[in-house]
């Protein structure tokens, strides 16, 4: 493995616009240096890296799924770091914890044995919803240990923002860098700790014989989905992956969609329109976009209390298109 390998914490709460934040740093992405990404997510169908297009040249990706990577078992999430690393040999790493997740233990565990001399930890980056915040409430919803470990704050969403609203957020959040964006675009110049250079010196492998807990991927019917629930104090899930041949009726899953108050909303799907992802927050409507992916159909919905999967599950697949 690499040693002090620049490691970038990319945080904040569901829906801010981490993901985009970190598409536009992939698009960005010197040709000569290899990137890793780690991505955590409350549920266990894993969608992040399907949104962001999967696995491209020179970026590879891995999930910690089934809840925060500071309170799922330390093990899966340090063997499939380690899996990352050794399959990445990374001059980059990239993590981004879950809108659920408390990423001061993660910035602990990450600057503690095994990884002290394996990652070079650079300040947090920290993405704040501009049209679901206020002045007040941002800089409480940081805390203060946090925000000792943070350079840079991206506000996202900030389409309708004139220069004195600018400036009043930058007042407000001084001494951090603040970074006004529309859809995450962040310029990588901006990037805490982008011109850090990895240091190639090999260092022990402690997780060498262990494996990685992972969600199936083989379908025992293709008109079934695999689905997964995951309950915890901070919220209930439920997520299904679908076999690649099922197609659904974009109009029908729209609607579906509006029927439910759900937390959070995040999908690539095959639909009669093509291969489409969205993602959303508090019941907004969805924007699609066109994606590259195409492995599978996913959708994963966050409640705040715990639903039927099964009526859901039923819902569902009568969303799809009959052939």
């Amino acid at each position: 493995m690499l040693q002090h390998i620049p490691t970038h914490v990319i945080c904040g709460s569901l829906g801010a616009g981490k993901t985009s934040v970190l598409r536009s740093l992939l698009a960005q992405r010197p040709s000569h240096e290899r990137w890793a990404v780690l991505i955590n997510e409350f549920g266990d169908i894993g969608l992040d890296s399907a949104l962001l297009g999967g696995e491209q040249e020179g970026v590879s990706f891995t999930e910690v799924a089934g809840g925060c990577v500071c309170c799922v078992n330390g093990v899966p999430f340090q063997v499939a770091l380690v899996q990352l690393l050794r399959k990445a040999k990374p001059d980059r790493l990239f993590i981004e914890p879950s809108g659920l997740g408390h990423p001061l233990q993660l910035l602990e565990q990450l600057r503690d044995v095994p990884w002290l001399d394996v990652l070079a930890v650079q300040p947090v980056v920290v993405v704040l919803d501009a049209q679901s915040s206020t002045l007040d409430s941002a800089v409480t919803a940081i805390e203060p240990a946090l925000l000792a470990q943070t350079e840079l704050c991206v506000l996202n969403k900030c389409d309708n923002f004139t220069a004195a609203q600018e400036q009043q957020w930058q007042q407000a959040l001084a001494p951090l860098t603040v970074q006004c964006t529309r859809q995450g675009q962040l310029a990588y110049k901006q990037l805490p700790g982008h011109e850090q250079q990895v240091g190639q010196v090999p260092v022990a492998d402690p997780f060498a014989a262990a494996s990685a807990q992972q969600l199936g991927t083989v379908w025992a019917d293709p008109q079934q989905p695999l689905c997964s629930v995951n309950a915890q104090t901070e919220a209930w899930s439920v997520g299904w992956r679908w076999h690649p041949t099922q197609q659904f009726d974009l109009l029908r899953v729209q609607l579906w969609l509006t029927q439910m108050s759900w937390q959070r909303a995040k999908c690539v799907l095959q639909t009669n329109a093509g291969w489409l992802s969205a993602n959303a927050v508090d019941g907004q409507s969805l924007h699609w976009q066109n994606t590259e992916w195409r492995k599978d159909s996913r959708l994963e919905l966050i409640f705040s209390q715990a639903q039927d999967p099964q009526q859901l599950t039923a819902e569902l697949s009568a969303c799809r298109v009959t052939l």
